[in-house]
């Protein structure tokens, strides 16, 4: 079956050929007539734009990529559905790709292994080093997301992790919590962040440095923050009474760990994560977690990619987005001398 060109849609629909390119493009200022006209003959046809062809022309492919580590994980996936919509309101395409936190992976996209599909790349890293030479040649639009950063060359877009790790546990000492155990370090900026926020909020409060716990665990998902709260129990050391999980999928496992060796939440022990997946509200009890707003990361993040198109660059900076504490079951314990 021979392909639909444009100029059969224009014949079809009695317009110019200038006119169907218009509505393809999304372009505003064609009368509502003429553009319900045009789309009904591009249905009625089957008319497919061919991006290859319109990038050759206009130097443009009208595609961006969001490169993540991890779609499986509820934060990334929420992350990327906050994108496509913000694109989608741009006429913008996205194009997602699961990186495994492989830095050879994130070394390819930073020497424009993407650059052929996209205009520009999002790019939410783990491991690649801020001095890799992949990431000082970068030469293509490129915005950061989230925590790790590739040196100071690129705008990079997420919450102030210090202070939402700050706001986290000065929420769990305001519940009484005095032994907060703080769940997830690792090697990476952001464990790095969010261990230095628990860190001051202990400090602020005055919590004495023996009762300070900060337990490593590689993964943060679900499997390995049950395992790691499982070990925890099964020690010889007290019984935490707050914990502050460095993400939900590690909160989500704890509460598991928890229930399943009958201790009682939040009253023997109250729980918080990061990321207020969507998860969060129908675990048992729901989860109290900081909610970075998603949205505004992701209109942001592709205002600053459109800023560096025909541009010599942008200047590096980057934007604290913001968030906020959503309290729930999970966080409340009752006061001293309150009903229970």
């Amino acid at each position: 079956m021979a392909r639909v060109r444009m100029r059969d849609v224009a014949e079809h629909a009695g317009v110019s050929v200038r006119t169907v390119s218009n509505v393809v493009s999304g372009y505003p200022h064609v009368s509502p007539a003429t553009r319900e006209r045009v789309q009904r003959s591009l249905d009625e046809l089957g008319y497919r734009m061919d991006y290859l062809a319109r990038g050759l022309r206009s130097g443009r492919t009208g595609f961006v990529a969001l490169a993540v580590p991890f779609l499986a994980e509820p934060y990334f996936a929420e992350l990327a559905q906050a994108v496509i919509s913000a694109a989608a309101r741009r006429g913008i395409t996205v194009l997602v790709e699961s990186t495994a936190g492989d830095p050879e992976v994130e070394r390819r996209i930073l020497s424009g292994g993407l650059t052929n599909v996209a205009d520009g790349v999002l790019l939410s890293a783990l491991t690649v080093p801020a001095d890799d030479d992949a990431a000082r040649a970068a030469d293509f639009p490129l915005v950061m997301l989230g925590e790790h950063s590739v040196g100071d060359r690129f705008p990079r877009v997420g919450i102030d992790n210090v202070a939402a790790a700050r706001t986290a546990v000065g929420h769990l000492v305001e519940q009484g919590c005095r032994r907060i155990v703080a769940l997830g370090r690792n090697g990476s900026e952001n464990g790095r962040q969010r261990t230095e926020g628990y860190r001051q909020a202990l400090s602020a409060a005055q919590i004495r440095r023996v009762n300070w716990l900060v337990v490593p665990v590689e993964d943060w998902t679900r499997e390995h923050g049950r395992a790691a709260v499982r070990e925890l129990l099964d020690g010889s050391g007290p019984l935490p009474d707050g914990i502050f999980a460095f993400n939900d999928a590690l909160a989500v496992g704890a509460l598991a760990a928890l229930d399943e060796s009958g201790v009682r939440v939040p009253d023997d022990v109250a729980v918080v994560g990061i990321d207020d997946i969507q998860e969060s509200a129908y675990t048992h009890p729901p989860l109290t977690s900081i909610a970075p707003d998603l949205d505004v990361i992701a209109e942001r993040a592709l205002s600053l990619l459109a800023e560096q198109e025909g541009a010599a660059g942008v200047a590096p900076r980057e934007e604290a987005t913001p968030y906020r504490l959503v309290v729930r079951a999970s966080s409340l314990r009752a006061r001293p001398g309150s009903p229970t």
